[in-house]
């Protein structure tokens, strides 16, 4: 999968980077060692962090910040790992989606990065572009409907987008019949040490995924 970055996203984004990392995988219902290290995860956040805290995370706070120079306000529309911690410290329960989805949202907490997930087969061509969405651009988000990505950062293949840090897009996601998965972990600015996360990601693909064939590259502007 060749990456590439738009000149309108260099400009209001110019410290972002990518991970990259495709894999075979097997997806199953979420194990139940999974779902506790999850929570275990989210119980150590509630003990650390108080809900006006969230937002100063380094991750965090550079994706919001991306999201204003793209022109897009991330108190109406906030990425995705910003939605997870609102969720864990307001004592509302995290949904247990499949081992795949779960896993990425363990490491989307302990990274503070919002992060795809994406059915490799599902994405039409062989490459994708980070640019800024369009008014009136059709994007469907996971269990969202018709979503307004106009002023935020969007990934698209050859025939539109399919991934923001707000939330994926129906026609991409991973299901249980995914096989060969790409991910994008999309760092705005510095939470944890990028061979952390890959380490981890590595770790989580291996444990709870059956992953093979594991690539990984971090890719800057």
């Amino acid at each position: 999968m060749e990456i590439y970055f738009s000149n309108e996203i260099k400009q209001a984004a110019p410290g972002y980077r990518l991970i990259k990392i495709e894999a075979d995988v097997v997806n199953a219902e979420t194990q139940d060692e999974l779902w506790n290290e999850l929570g275990q995860f989210a119980d150590s956040l509630k003990s650390l962090l108080e809900i006006s805290d969230i937002n100063k995370r380094p991750g965090i706070a550079a994706t919001r910040a991306a999201y204003k120079a793209c022109g897009k306000d991330p108190n109406r529309y906030r990425p995705s790992t910003e939605q997870l911690c609102r969720r864990i410290l307001k004592d509302l329960s995290l949904y247990r989606v499949n081992a795949i989805v779960d896993a990425f949202n363990l490491l989307s907490l302990k990274s503070g990065h919002s992060i795809g997930a994406f059915d490799r087969d599902a994405i039409q061509g062989s490459e994708l572009t980070l640019g800024i969405g369009r008014a009136g651009e059709p994007y469907e988000g996971i269990g969202r409907g018709m979503l307004n990505i106009e002023g935020m950062p969007v990934w698209r293949d050859s025939i539109g987008g399919i991934g923001t840090p707000t939330s994926d897009n129906e026609r991409t996601k991973v299901s249980m019949e995914t096989c060969r998965l790409l991910v994008t972990i999309n760092m705005y600015g510095e939470d944890m040490p990028v061979e952390d996360i890959e380490a981890e990601a590595i770790r989580l693909l291996e444990t709870y995924c059956a992953a093979d064939n594991i690539k990984i590259s971090v890719i800057g502007q």
